[in-house]
C-alpha cells in the first residue's frame, strides 16, 4: 500500500488517496500530472503519511473520482 498525495505548493495541507503500487498507479498519476501541468500542484507517492509532516494536515479521500476532482480543484 501507498498514498498518492496532491498538494498545492504554496498552501498548507494535502489530499491523500490510498492505493497500490503498480501500472495502474503510474497511469493514474501520469493522467493527473498532465491535467495539472503548468500549475503549482505537486503529486507524490509516499508510504506512510505519519512520516511526512510537511504535507499535514491530510484529507483522506477513498474514491478515485473524488480524488481526481479534488486534485483538479487545486489548479
Amino acid at each position: 500500500m501507498c498514498y498518492l498525495i496532491a498538494k498545492k505548493r504554496d498552501q498548507i495541507g494535502c489530499y491523500a488517496y490510498k492505493t497500490k503500487h503498480g501500472q495502474q498507479l503510474v497511469e493514474f498519476k501520469r493522467k493527473l500530472n498532465s491535467a495539472v501541468l503548468d500549475s503549482k500542484v505537486q503529486l507524490v507517492t509516499i508510504s506512510r503519511p505519519i512520516t511526512y509532516g510537511e504535507y499535514k494536515p491530510y484529507k483522506f479521500i477513498d474514491n478515485k473520482d473524488e480524488f481526481t476532482k479534488a486534485v483538479l480543484s487545486l489548479k
